[in-house]
């Protein structure tokens, strides 16, 4: 098994550091734009990979919601600005439940 350096390991950018330098430190309202913009990519994935599985098409869960094919795809990308409400009935369709946990935040 290969070896890792570990003095080049020591030398490497943590994730944090690197999303500091690229999208500013965290508070500013870039930071918190590329926050929201990844939270929507991630529960769009998890829709994209639950309807993927279902083998259902983005026009039949649109159907069933009554809304466009579009805008599912949308979803998925996590370009759409959705309620909660839509989320949890697009969840309903694809047989998944979420259950809500709130913690407090820190600032």
């Amino acid at each position: 098994m290969r070896q890792l350096n570990s003095e080049k390991l020591v030398k490497l950018p943590t994730l944090n550091q690197q999303l500091d330098e690229e999208y500013i430190k965290p508070g500013t309202p870039e930071r918190e734009a590329f926050h929201e913009d990844a939270i929507s990519w991630y529960y769009g994935q998890l829709l994209r990979v639950r309807r993927r599985e279902l083998k259902m098409t983005q026009k039949y869960v649109a159907e069933k919601l009554g809304r466009e094919q579009s805008y599912i795809a949308r979803v998925e990308r996590g370009k759409a600005d959705i309620q909660l409400s839509s989320l949890f009935r697009i969840a309903a369709v694809l047989g998944i439940r979420f259950i809500p946990t709130f913690a407090q935040v820190m600032r």
